[in-house]
């Protein structure tokens, strides 16, 4: 069962970790979030419904660590107004490299039931159906949502680099 858990580890914990990031902006917290998770999983492990995908099972976890932490330390998810990430990464067009410092700050401009939807989508690398079943909301919810967390931050990466496409 060790060994088992520990593949699941190296398959899924650098996804795990860049959702953590883009939720609580800070390196160090997300760490955190993913050993949280990690612990409960191993914690719950006898719980996990085969034919439900193992990632989409580590997110919902996750997400709910997430939230746990919020709640204990007052934090609320990243903001526009927090600034910029403890790890600054640089990149000539923002829309090119998903983890930069314009990419983070273009997020936090999104509500949070949109850019949520859209981490665990395009960084967890969840289907739609298994985002839905994470969040429990329909299918048609979430596909809504992805597409118009999309068309916004389109429309804030290009307004901050001014390109007019």
């Amino acid at each position: 069962m060790r060994g088992e858990f520990a593949d699941l580890i190296h398959e899924h914990a650098t996804a795990l970790y860049a959702i953590a990031y883009r939720m609580v902006g800070e390196s160090h917290d997300a760490e955190d979030v993913v050993q949280d998770t990690l612990r409960s999983a191993w914690t719950c492990r006898e719980r996990f419904e085969q034919g439900r995908g193992q990632r989409a099972w580590l997110a919902t976890i996750l997400r709910r660590r997430v939230v746990d932490r919020w709640r204990r330390v007052g934090r609320r998810p990243v903001t526009a107004m927090d600034g910029s990430l403890d790890v600054a990464v640089e990149a000539a067009d923002p829309t090119a490299d998903g983890f930069t410092d314009e990419m983070q700050q273009a997020l936090a401009t999104l509500p949070e039931e949109l850019r949520e939807s859209l981490l665990l989508v395009v960084v967890g690398e969840l289907t739609h159906q298994e985002t839905a079943g994470t969040l429990g909301v329909p299918l048609g919810t979430v596909l809504s949502r992805v597409s118009r967390a999309r068309q916004r931050l389109r429309k804030v990466l290009r307004a901050t680099t001014g390109v007019s496409r």
